[in-house]
């Protein structure tokens, strides 16, 4: 088994996979329809691309494993999702700045992806790019709009962004399983994507007269090695209740 690429492909996944779960939480309390629909449409592209990586993780582990066990039966320390996708639904703004920013990031993820020599990474890659252009274009509209809308929603979006910023070290934290890849064209480092990143962030935050928050390193552990905020415990107690009462269904 290739320890490096299937703990690569948990990653991944895990991050679509508490992503999309969050933003299914606010489905139904956009604030308006249209905008309800947008944002669950986002939703269901994100948990299509966890469904992937981790069937693809699934396969690379064998033993008759399947993305629903990795999805669902996994202990809270087992998840390798990063901090900010933990982060609660507290307001829309901040729903908003922790999607744009993940947007980003995404976005220069994929584009590099597409050309690994992982025939399966690629393929989700290229059908991924496809979709985070979209929700990328999106939420830089709302950011812009909210930052030059009424003095109270830049007042907010300013304040989702300096209270959340600081979990976005942890994009680019780049260790040996992500080197050892790299070399063999089978994924990239987190760090390699932070100038991009950091610039169109700046772009974006200029045009919505935003001011872009100091960063600090604000944990010891990241969620990518399996260490999490407070957040996540509660969340996998909802998402996994129904498959743990019955976990012989069948649906």
């Amino acid at each position: 088994m290739n320890t490096d690429l299937h703990t690569y492909c948990l990653r991944l996944g895990d991050n679509g996979l508490i992503l999309s779960h969050r933003i299914a939480e606010y489905c139904s309390k956009g604030p308006h329809l249209e905008e309800d629909l947008a944002i669950t449409n986002v939703g269901l592209d994100l948990l299509g691309q966890a469904e992937s990586f981790l069937k693809y993780a699934a396969d690379i582990k064998g033993g008759g494993l399947t993305e629903d066990d990795l999805a669902f039966r996994r202990k809270e320390h087992e998840y390798l999702c990063i901090h900010l996708t933990e982060i609660p639904n507290i307001d829309y703004a901040y729903i908003l700045a922790r999607q744009f920013l993940m947007d980003v990031y995404h976005f220069y993820l994929y584009k590099k992806l597409v050309t690994t020599e992982d025939p399966i990474i690629s393929g989700i890659a290229a059908k991924a790019i496809k979709e985070v252009t979209y929700h990328l274009q999106r939420s830089t509209g709302w950011v812009i709009r909210l930052g030059h809308g009424t003095d109270e929603s830049g007042q907010r979006i300013q304040e989702a962004f300096n209270n959340i910023w600081m979990y976005t070290d942890e994009l680019f934290e780049t260790d040996d399983i992500e080197k050892n890849l790299e070399k063999k064209n089978l994924g990239v480092t987190s760090s390699s994507l932070k100038k991009d990143w950091e610039g169109k962030v700046k772009e974006v935050f200029i045009s919505a007269g935003l001011s872009i928050p100091s960063i600090t390193k604000h944990s010891l552990g990241y969620g990518k090695y399996g260490i999490h905020t407070e957040y996540l415990g509660y969340l996998l107690a909802e998402m996994q209740h129904l498959n743990l009462l019955y976990p012989d269904a069948k649906w």
